[in-house]
């Protein structure tokens, strides 16, 4: 397949990794699914590199003969900031930068709502490219990780499309996912799109379902071909109270129990 697309999946093994990598494959693309942790059961059209994203050398060989990266990797919720530092904010420049310097022309980075989390849910429907707010350490992980995109996007000309994904699981939890829910297919649904659309420059999407008690602007996301299907209303109970009642769009990592000092 020496016409295949290649598409770097940095934190193959986790758990939007793991669910992008069925609804990714095509006969003729082939998934480098690089990870700390090993990758269950590859597949033909699949490769697998056990590296760190902080790792530049390793980072760089990833990158060879990619036609685009899609950034996963690092701390999915909060912890100390020594650790945010070194696997988040440090690990994601590393990444931009092996692209950079292996002429991949386009990064896909898994940003999150959590770089906006204390938008408040009074203000109303949350807005494309909504100025950053962020709610934790690990959201400032995910505001410093769009900004870079900007930079590399606007200094070298690299396609950057931020993706600020909400609740990714197989079902909603809870009265606030009936709102933030991503489900997995409309997951492989969005990322398809973040690969497919033609020169998108930089982009900032929110990463979201097609949900009756949704509180996003999905305008740019559909700019960019995605369409979503899923909407998590269907897991709804009679009863259930407004999700409007939360004080924030970040949820629990705006209370005090996400503290970062309670994290030591």
């Amino acid at each position: 397949m020496t016409d295949a697309q290649r598409v770097l999946i940095t934190g193959g093994a986790g758990a939007i990794g793991t669910m992008l990598r069925t609804r990714l494959a095509k006969n003729d693309r082939i998934l480098r699914l690089l990870d700390v942790a090993p990758v269950e059961s590859p597949t033909e059209n699949e490769e697998v590199i056990q590296a760190s994203v902080t790792d530049m050398r390793a980072m760089e060989q990833a990158c060879m003969d990619v036609d685009a990266v899609i950034h996963l990797a690092g701390r999915a919720t909060e912890a100390p900031w020594p650790e945010i530092l070194e696997t988040n904010i440090n690990g994601t420049f590393t990444v931009f930068e092996a692209a950079r310097w292996q002429n991949v022309p386009r990064v896909v980075f898994a940003s999150s709502n959590h770089a906006v989390g204390f938008f408040p849910r009074d203000a109303g429907p949350a807005p494309d490219y909504l100025f950053p707010s962020p709610d934790t350490y690990y959201g400032v992980s995910k505001a410093t990780g769009e900004g870079l995109g900007a930079m590399y996007n606007n200094r070298y000309g690299l396609d950057v499309i931020c993706l600020r994904i909400l609740t990714c699981t197989n079902r909603p939890h809870g009265v606030r996912g009936l709102s933030t829910w991503l489900s997995p297919d409309d997951a492989g649904r969005l990322f398809e799109a973040a690969l497919s659309t033609p020169k998108p420059g930089f982009r900032v999407v929110w990463g979201v379902s097609a949900n009756t008690r949704g509180w996003f602007s999905l305008e740019e996301a559909r700019a960019i071909g995605y369409e979503p299907v899923d909407d998590a209303e269907r897991y709804a109970h009679k009863g259930d109270p407004a999700p409007v009642d939360l004080e924030f769009m970040g949820g629990s990592f705006c209370s005090p129990e996400f503290d970062s000092e309670k994290l030591e």
